[in-house]
């Protein structure tokens, strides 16, 4: 119990913001820098306990060992692996490929298997290089695995369609990251025995929309799962007022970042949505650069984000705002009632996502049914202040204790 205690105090830094140095919702600034190859790590090898002989959602197609991962120090008590994996897309349900990674605690599970943290990551970049299941860091997230690792838990990140394997990264699509999140859990049990069907969705950001999403669709998506509730810190939910924001010149520094990739990813989808109806000349110059998220460009990367200003990203005509508001709406939650309790904080000072934004989302949801847990702070930004109560709330669902009900 000690023990456990413990490591819930070191999660609170990583909750807040202390001990993780990636900031969530700002594309690619920084994530590259926690990367360190392990020496002596050895090649990745073939999981022999992998089934490879499936089909459908959730099967595997590789995986292999992580050495660099487990030569770490926060990977030093667990087994891990990269996987590729089939998935859907939640715009036009066509399967698809993704990759993510998967860890289990050394020892004996307990009975009824390893319990399962499905853990969404926040913004990393929208290129296929920057998954993090290819850095033996996974881009600063190895700390976050680490202490669910310690405290018991089976843990599966999906690296999000697009990042990691070939294709499109529908960036800030969460219907698409939550069947993600999903297919996940069913492929850590295709790569580890003993694997429970009891978990839980935890994200941050960019994940918190995707763990918000995944509530939504797992009832009818993953009947045989068994969802206990969903945790999402400052989710992405609805972010069609960055449009108004953009087009009145109002966007934090922040949030023109955010803009910048939502515009690039969904020109990417969508051939006739054209990149210059919302970029000045300025904008276009950084534009490349901005989407960098190697090391090489880290610098260039840095001046680029300083060189945009907050009227950079406004749309040339009501037209072209009107296509890009409906893009980003179609992606907006809620989009249909809850599978399972979720838990929802935001701050009041978030300079990433209005606070005003999540709390309208959290109505709807209210209004569609449902069980939510909201955690405002008024003085907030993009991290709750208080990790405890948010682990206290997860772990108090594996444990089948009473949720507090806010709508």
């Amino acid at each position: 119990m000690v023990k456990r205690l413990l490591v819930a105090i070191v999660c609170v830094a990583l909750v807040s913001g202390v001990a993780y140095g990636v900031k969530p919702f700002a594309p690619f600034v920084g994530a590259w820098v926690y990367d360190q190859v392990a020496p002596s790590a050895g090649p990745p090898e073939p999981v022999e306990s992998a089934q490879l002989n499936g089909s459908g959602p959730g099967s595997l197609l590789r995986a292999t060992t992580l050495p660099g991962v487990m030569r770490k120090w926060d990977g030093r008590n667990m087994t891990a692996a990269r996987i590729v994996y089939r998935s859907t897309s939640g715009d036009d349900q066509k399967p698809t490929v993704v990759s993510g990674s998967v860890f289990i605690p050394k020892g004996d599970a307990p009975k009824g298997g390893w319990p399962v943290v499905s853990l969404g990551h926040a913004t990393l970049g929208i290129d296929p290089p920057c998954a993090p299941s290819l850095y033996s860091s996974l881009l600063g997230f190895l700390r976050y695995v680490g202490v669910f690792v310690e405290l018991g838990y089976a843990v599966t990140m999906a690296d999000f369609q697009g990042l990691g394997t070939e294709g499109i990264h529908p960036y800030t699509d969460s219907r698409t990251a939550g069947l993600n999140m999903i297919d996940a859990v069913r492929a850590l049990q295709k790569t580890f025995p003993n694997i429970s069907n009891r978990w839980v969705a935890v994200g941050d950001s960019q994940g918190a929309g995707a763990a918000w999403a995944a509530d939504e669709q797992a009832k009818d998506y993953a009947p045989e799962l068994d969802l206990l509730g969903a945790l999402a810190a400052s989710p992405g939910a609805d972010l069609t007022g960055l449009v108004d924001k953009a087009a009145d010149g109002t966007l934090t520094p922040e949030q023109r970042s955010v803009v910048q990739a939502i515009i690039e990813s969904l020109a990417r989808l969508h051939p006739d949505l054209n990149r210059d109806d919302f970029r000045t000349a300025g904008a276009k110059h950084y534009w490349n650069v901005l989407t960098d998220c190697t090391p090489a460009g880290a610098y260039k990367r840095a001046q680029a984000a300083d060189g945009v200003g907050p009227r950079d990203f406004a749309p040339r005509t009501p037209e072209a705002a009107n296509q890009l508001r409906e893009l980003i709406r179609n992606w907006a939650l809620p989009q249909k009632p809850l599978s399972a309790p979720l838990y929802v904080y935001y701050g009041g000072k978030d300079p990433y996502i209005d606070a005003a934004w999540t709390k309208v989302a959290i109505e709807r949801a209210c209004a569609l049914g449902g069980t939510i847990t909201i955690r405002y702070e008024p003085d907030g930004g993009h991290n709750p202040s208080d990790g405890l109560e948010v682990i206290r709330w997860m772990t108090d669902r594996f444990d089948g204790k009473p949720v507090q009900n806010d709508c």
